[in-house]
């Protein structure tokens, strides 16, 4: 890879990853505009590194009062609002994850083709605009119930159907469950890090399995990149949210979807 590729597909990957428009959406764009060719496993697990660095410091604080709060209530029978965020976390964790594990080789082959991408960016755009319409927006993070977990895990499975937005539809089934958007956007992110490290360690297995050539150089721009943008993303989309609400990245799906269609064509 040259160092335009790097930067390019670090910060695409790094912003798109968090905020509900599809990374997959937006990592098929350089092939279709300039024919760029696939970015390599090795790089895969540099950006999933990257991610995965970028929403543990954004939420530090949190994740070790998670961690402290599980530890306790399992080892300690100590129950704590963190300990239960904890066990949310790891339900909502297991559908993808399961999911994920049987189904990986038949998404790879039915559901990656730029048809399927462009009709679920449209789709599930729209599907985040009825929620944040419709939901009432008055859940707060302590109020989040195994069972609301669990669907909002379901949810996440759905966006192993490349195009759909990890992101996007949890925060969706947030909405209408009745959580506020930052608790909405916040359980989002969380139940991203043991996903993403699931798959970048996946991705690692394979790399290792492979025996492909590292280019080392390449890789670590591609951890340092995506985590800078990917931290500011997860920063600045937190701040706005509330301001700005879903409608412009339903626009912005609209656009990319309808774009995508015309260079299919």
């Amino acid at each position: 890879m040259d160092w335009l590729h790097v930067v390019v597909l670090s910060f695409i990957q790094g912003i798109s990853e968090f905020l509900p428009v599809s990374s997959s959406a937006h990592l098929i764009l350089p092939s279709q505009l300039f024919g760029w060719p696939d970015q390599g496993l090795a790089f895969d697990v540099a950006v999933h590194v990257g991610t995965l660095l970028a929403v543990v410091m954004a939420f530090r604080e949190d994740v070790v009062a998670i961690v402290k709060g599980w530890c306790a209530q399992v080892f300690k029978r100590r129950p704590s609002e963190e300990g239960h965020i904890g066990w949310a976390v790891i339900v909502a964790t297991l559908p993808a994850g399961i999911l994920g594990f049987l189904g990986d080789d038949y998404i790879s082959i039915y559901a990656r083709s730029g048809l399927v991408i462009a009709t679920t960016t449209i789709v599930f755009g729209l599907v985040l605009w009825w929620a944040d319409v419709k939901g009432i927006r008055k859940l707060v993070m302590s109020q989040m119930t195994l069972k609301n977990a669990l669907l909002m895990g379901f949810a996440q499975a759905l966006a192993l159907i490349p195009g759909t937005s990890r992101s996007g539809i949890t925060i969706t089934a947030a909405l209408l469950l009745g959580y506020t958007r930052q608790t909405a956007a916040r359980f989002s992110f969380l139940m991203s890090i043991p996903l993403i490290l699931a798959a970048g360690t996946f991705k690692g297995i394979e790399l290792a399995q492979t025996g492909a050539d590292a280019h080392w150089l390449p890789i670590l721009g591609g951890v340092v990149l995506s985590f800078i943008s990917a931290l500011a993303c997860i920063k600045l989309f937190l701040a706005a949210l509330d301001r700005i609400g879903m409608l412009p990245f339903v626009i912005y799906r609209m656009i990319l979807g309808v774009f995508l269609f015309i260079s299919l064509a």
